[in-house]
């Protein structure tokens, strides 16, 4: 169990557990292409939902709400000629502070598939002044088989994606998985971080 010392409260600390969760990835059914996901608990309960830009109609574009619909993250893209040169790509997590203003709280880097180093690890480095001492988290894994980790800088993992073996075996795609999540990090920065690699990697958010 996590102690309230050890909480990571990247979007809030409503979204922190004491113990470990075991959350379920759907691509939302009968929409356009770049719909987004649903993530369900053991009881196939909505707790967030990723929009991607089938429904925002923005490319490089994606929100994540809670299980009431209500905006928690806005993730972008940063563009540009100065990004097609560099050997990363960003992409950018913000949140609504107390006065609805956006707040930078993660920047996710992606290597840039047109440089040569593009073998570079998938890097997260937290925005927030207030949680800088807990370093930076990195992807370590094939997302594209749903088969990897979200690691902080010691190196141990905070959140695991997979796919149940029973699934596995009638499922051809990788549609439906699950995320276990380690007691005191904060669910909804995990999922942020999904829904960034889920466009990466040709997703149900992406057109």
């Amino acid at each position: 169990m996590a102690s309230k010392q050890s909480m990571i409260p990247i979007v809030s600390k409503a979204f922190c557990s004491l113990s470990e969760v075991v959350l379920v990835v759907r691509r939302r059914p009968h929409v356009v292409n770049g719909g987004g996901f649903v993530v369900t608990d053991c009881k196939q309960r909505a707790i967030f939902s990723v929009d991607g830009c089938g429904i925002l109609g923005k490319k490089e574009e994606l929100i994540l709400r809670d299980a009431n619909g209500n905006p928690l993250l806005l993730i972008r893209r940063k563009g540009g000629i100065v990004e097609a040169l560099s050997i990363t790509r960003t992409w950018k997590g913000y949140k609504n502070d107390f006065l609805g203003s956006q707040k930078l709280v993660f920047t996710l880097k992606e290597p840039n598939t047109l440089c040569l180093s593009n073998k570079n690890s998938i890097r997260i480095s937290i925005e927030s002044k207030e949680l800088s001492n807990y370093g930076n988290f990195e992807i370590r894994g094939d997302f594209s088989d749903k088969d990897c980790s979200i690691v902080n800088s010691r190196g141990d993992a905070i959140a695991q994606v997979g796919v149940q073996e029973e699934l596995e075996q009638v499922m051809t795609s990788k549609d439906l998985y699950h995320v276990s999540i380690k007691p005191g990090i904060d669910q909804a920065f995990v999922f942020g971080v999904i829904a960034i690699l889920d466009y990466i990697y040709d997703g149900s958010t992406r057109c």
